[in-house]
C-alpha cells in the first residue's frame, strides 16, 4: 500500500525588497555636485602662460598691441602701420587748416561750374564753423512769389552746385528760410513755405544731381533766423532764402578754429618751428595724413 503523496507546501511568499528608486535621485545629486566642485577647480587654476596667449591674440585681433602700462591717451586710436616714420602727431590747428583747404576748393570747383553757365552772382558762399554754405539769395531768383516750385534759374544753380557736393562725401544741410512779411494763402506761416522750399531744393540734389540721400536733410526756419534787420527791399531779400550747408564732420573744438585761419587770427607754423602757445594747440591730434583726409569728406 503506497503512502499518500504529501502536499506541496504552498509556494514561500515573494521576497520583498524595500524601494530603492531613491538611490537613482542621490546619485544624479552627487554627480552633479562633483562636476560642479572640478568646474570650481579648474577656474581657480588659471594657465597663465594660456591667459596670456589669448590676451596677445585678442589683442591683435582688435588692432591693438600688448602693452604693460595704462594708455591713458585721448583722441584717435592710430594702428601702427599707419603712424609716419617721424611718429609725429597733428595738431588741431594743422586739421582745421586741411578742412579748409577741402571746403576751399569745393567752393572753387561749385564757383567754377556756376561761371561756365554765367550764373556766379546768383549765389554768396560763406565758410565757417559748420561748414561751406552755399546761399540761394533772394527767393524770386529761385521761386516764384509765395511758391515751392523751382524756377528754371534754380535748377541751373543746382546742376552746377549738386555734383560737386555729390561727389565731396559731406553731409548737407538744407534749409529754409522767409523775411519777415506775415504769410499768405496757400500756406499758414511762414513756416511751411520755407519748408516747402527747402524741401523741393534737396529732391532736386538728390533724384537730378546724384547726392545720396542718406547724407541730406531739409529743415524750414521760416523768419526766426534773419541774416540783417529791416524792411527794406534788399533785407527782405537777403532774408529770403535758401541756404545748401556743406557739414564739417570734425570735432567741434577743430571747427571752431576754422574762421579764425580764415581771417588770419591763426596760421599754421612752418614744419620743424615751435607752435607759439597762444597761436597753435599744443595738444595733438593723433590722426594719420590718411585719417585727415577721410574726416574731411
Amino acid at each position: 500500500m503506497s503512502l499518500p503523496q504529501r502536499r506541496k507546501k504552498k509556494a514561500e511568499a515573494a521576497e520583498e525588497h524595500p524601494d530603492e528608486r531613491w538611490m537613482a535621485s542621490y546619485m544624479d545629486m552627487v554627480t552633479v555636485l562633483m562636476c560642479m566642485f572640478i568646474v570650481l577647480f579648474a577656474m581657480s587654476a588659471v594657465d597663465q602662460d594660456k591667459f596670456e596667449a589669448l590676451k596677445n591674440s585678442l589683442a591683435t585681433g582688435f588692432g591693438q598691441e600688448s602693452s604693460e602700462t595704462v594708455d591713458t591717451a585721448t583722441g584717435v586710436v592710430v594702428p601702427a602701420e599707419l603712424v609716419s616714420e617721424e611718429g609725429e602727431g597733428f595738431t588741431d590747428i594743422e586739421i582745421a587748416s586741411l578742412e579748409l583747404n577741402h571746403l576751399e576748393e569745393l567752393r572753387e570747383h561749385i564757383r567754377s561750374n556756376l561761371a561756365g553757365d554765367g550764373l556766379e552772382k546768383s549765389v554768396s558762399f560763406t565758410i565757417d564753423e559748420r561748414g561751406l554754405t552755399v546761399r540761394l539769395v533772394g527767393s524770386e531768383t529761385f521761386f516764384e512769389t509765395n511758391r515751392t516750385e523751382l524756377s528754371s534759374v534754380a535748377t541751373r544753380v543746382l546742376n552746377a552746385a549738386g555734383p560737386p557736393v555729390a561727389g565731396s562725401g559731406y553731409g548737407v544741410s538744407v534749409e529754409g528760410h522767409a523775411d519777415g512779411r506775415p504769410a499768405v494763402v496757400p500756406f499758414p506761416t511762414n513756416w511751411e513755405l520755407a519748408s516747402g522750399r527747402a524741401t523741393t531744393v534737396l529732391r532736386y540734389l538728390v533724384e537730378w544731381t546724384g547726392v545720396p540721400a542718406e547724407r541730406v536733410g531739409a529743415v524750414g526756419f521760416g523768419s526766426a533766423r534773419p541774416l540783417v534787420a529791416g524792411t527794406a527791399d534788399s533785407e527782405l531779400a537777403a532774408n529770403r532764402r535758401v541756404d545748401i550747408v556743406v557739414l564739417s564732420a570734425l570735432p567741434e573744438a577743430v571747427r571752431a578754429l576754422i574762421p579764425k585761419l580764415q581771417s588770419g587770427e591763426l596760421t599754421v607754423p612752418e614744419p620743424g618751428t615751435a607752435a607759439d602757445a597762444e597761436t597753435v594747440s599744443s595738444e595733438p591730434a593723433s590722426v594719420t595724413e590718411q585719417q585727415k583726409t577721410e574726416a574731411a569728406h
